[in-house]
């Protein structure tokens, strides 16, 4: 069983940096660009954790941390949540662990009172575009981009908070 904790912890950015990199360089061939990417937005964003719209999960086993997620509550304003560095590790996958981390984090955007939730992701990733519609997101934009190094087919999904 998976036990999810909250806030930063020591390693939590290279642990999370490295579980990016290292998935996403086999899945679509992102290198360094992507990987100074997620370290440096995500050192800034572990900087902000103490204002209450910002937090972040993790899970560890056996001392490893095997999968993340973030709500940076600050960045796109208008009382809208950007759901972050989303992430278990292939070892864990059908494990639940996602939806888990998911749960987690839409239940703290309803808590808060976010009115949406956006995310960035790219066309191809089947399992996670699932796990999103299945908790209420649908996509509102595709486009080409290169924003991760590599030029992907980038789907922006959007979580209006129930009424």
């Amino acid at each position: 069983m998976f036990e999810i904790e909250e806030g930063y912890t020591t390693g939590l950015i290279a642990s999370v940096t490295l579980l990016h990199a290292t998935t996403y360089q086999q899945i679509s061939g992102f290198g360094q660009a992507f990987e100074a990417k997620v370290a440096s937005e995500m050192a800034e964003f572990t900087g902000r954790l103490s204002h209450p719209k910002n937090n972040i999960w993790y899970v560890r086993e056996n001392d490893e941390i095997v999968g993340s997620i973030s709500i940076d509550g600050q960045d796109l304003g208008s009382n809208i949540a950007h759901l972050r560095w989303f992430i278990v590790d292939e070892r864990t996958r059908g494990s639940g662990l996602g939806r888990k981390l998911i749960t987690t984090a839409i239940q703290f955007c309803d808590e808060t009172g976010f009115s949406e939730i956006h995310l960035w992701t790219f066309k191809g990733l089947d399992a996670a575009r699932k796990l999103y519609e299945d908790n209420g997101f649908e996509l509102t934009d595709e486009k080409p981009g290169s924003q991760w190094g590599t030029r992907v087919i980038e789907q922006k999904f959007i979580r209006k908070r129930p009424q």
